[in-house]
């Protein structure tokens, strides 16, 4: 039975057609598929990007230049070269997503990078190291002809890797996933796609299905997300490398994730799964070999443990929030992710300012300040005057915190200086309700002034 779902998903002729959209409803996903590291057939990235090309929403094109592909082995700790690489191409092209091809034997593995690779642009839940394996044979140069099962999964796939921010482009991705979901919930069996191959299939399943279903507020959605991930962890023996088994891990921690952002019953309930599932990913995803995984991976339980300090009140989670986002901080640099960082830096700040009230420690505080001005070397005062009077407005309170806790006239002047700022800024934005706050603050530290000066003297 499994050998003649095999036949029909790989070897059964291509029917495009019944994907093809004759106008196009929604903005046009432009597709790059680069040219593969394949010294056997020039034609896979051609025929790849002609198939997809059919498909509704679609714009792909080949990208055939001769660079280096060393990379594409995913093992050459270089990693930040394959990411520049995809994020040059995809700039060139004005494109959202860019597909990798590597040999290994018979079998083609394909990678999706998007633009906003490892940035929460557009919820889109694939990493980089998911791979995607496929015969050979179905790309060849004398054998072009993708089965429209597999044509289905791969547009799935490529949809799922969108990222963009943009309402328009989420909207239009939520069209086409419906539709594609709908078309695989008719196929006969995902093991159609055989054995060797079915635990990388199982998880891109997982993966389309989580694209469309994350914000559903209904158990039985995301239950299908997370039969296909152990569907596919049941196979594990099957899977090349570790590195594919934490892509497992890893989206069903984005899972449980989303469950405790939006399932109205009992969402507190998958704290624990979530913050495990992403544990195990780390494992599997080392710090040392795939940094940026590993770093995306302390970012978002970061983000879980501050969800978890918010509901508890629990401080150890908040510590642990904040030990999560420091490992995130050592891989994501101003260097090579300078907005990235500058989130990060933002993020860091707002947790050690928390960290610093709750615990009365000046050291943390002053931490929190420096993770502030840190965010303001991405966000300055010329490109982003209401985000950079924000941020001084924050280092305005940590500074009043410290005058007033630890009777330090230096800081509570360093408070002044910062909420000052502020309201310039405001004032020439024409912020009433900002304006009025501000001048509250600064009067309130005028006072404190007075009284650490008056204090100061009587010594």
């Amino acid at each position: 039975m499994a050998w003649k779902l095999w036949q029909k998903l790989f070897n059964s002729p291509s029917h495009s057609a019944d994907l093809q959209q004759s106008e196009p409803l929604g903005p046009s996903f432009r597709i790059v598929v680069a040219d593969f590291y394949d010294n056997i057939s020039s034609r896979g990235a051609l025929n790849l990007a002609r198939a997809l090309d059919s498909c509704e929403g679609i714009e792909a094109s080949a990208y055939i230049e001769n660079f280096d592909h060393s990379f594409l082995n995913l093992e050459s700790r270089n990693i930040f070269d394959l990411i520049d690489t995809g994020q040059s191409i995809l700039r060139q092209n004005s494109a959202e997503v860019i597909i990798w091809g590597y040999r290994d034997n018979e079998r083609i593995r394909l990678n999706f990078q998007n633009y906003h690779q490892y940035q929460d642009g557009g919820n889109s839940f694939i990493s980089l190291m998911d791979s995607f394996y496929l015969p050979a044979a179905s790309l060849d140069e004398d054998n072009a002809q993708i089965s429209q099962e597999l044509l289905l999964l791969l547009y799935g796939t490529v949809v799922s890797a969108v990222n963009n921010p943009s309402r328009e482009y989420q909207i239009y991705k939520k069209y086409l996933l419906k539709k594609i979901v709908h078309r695989l919930s008719q196929l006969d069996s995902a093991q159609s796609l055989g054995v060797d191959y079915t635990p990388y299939v199982f998880n891109f399943l997982g993966v389309i299905y989580l694209s469309l279903a994350y914000e559903s507020p209904y158990d039985s959605d995301l239950k299908i997300v997370r039969n296909l991930l152990e569907s596919a962890l049941k196979y594990q023996d099957k899977i090349l490398q570790p590195t594919h088994l934490g892509c497992i891990y890893y989206h069903l921690g984005q899972m449980y994730d989303c469950a405790t952002r939006h399932l109205d019953n009992r969402a507190s309930a998958y704290f624990k799964p979530a913050i495990r599932n992403y544990q195990t990913a780390q494992k599997y995803l080392s710090k040392y070999t795939y940094p940026y995984d590993y770093g995306y991976v302390c970012y978002k339980l970061s983000e879980l443990y501050v969800s978890y300090w918010k509901q508890t009140e629990d401080i150890q989670a908040l510590r642990d929030a904040v030990f999560q986002l420091r490992e995130a901080e050592k891989v994501y640099t101003q260097v090579l992710f300078p907005d990235f960082w500058g989130q990060i830096e933002g993020r860091l700040g707002y947790l050690l300012h928390n960290l610093g009230h709750l615990t009365k420690s000046r050291e943390i505080c002053n931490l929190a300040i420096s993770a502030y001005k840190n965010q303001q070397k991405i966000v300055t005062e010329k490109r982003n005057p209401q985000n950079w009077a924000d941020i001084q407005e924050k280092i305005g309170n940590l500074h009043y915190l410290l005058g007033r806790d630890y009777q330090d006239i230096a800081s509570a002047e360093e408070a002044l200086a910062c909420f000052h700022d502020a309201l310039y800024v405001s004032e020439n934005a024409g912020l009433k309700s900002k304006i009025r706050q501000l001048k509250t603050d600064i009067n309130k530290t005028y006072q404190i002034l007075e009284h650490l000066k008056q204090t100061d003297l009587s010594e």
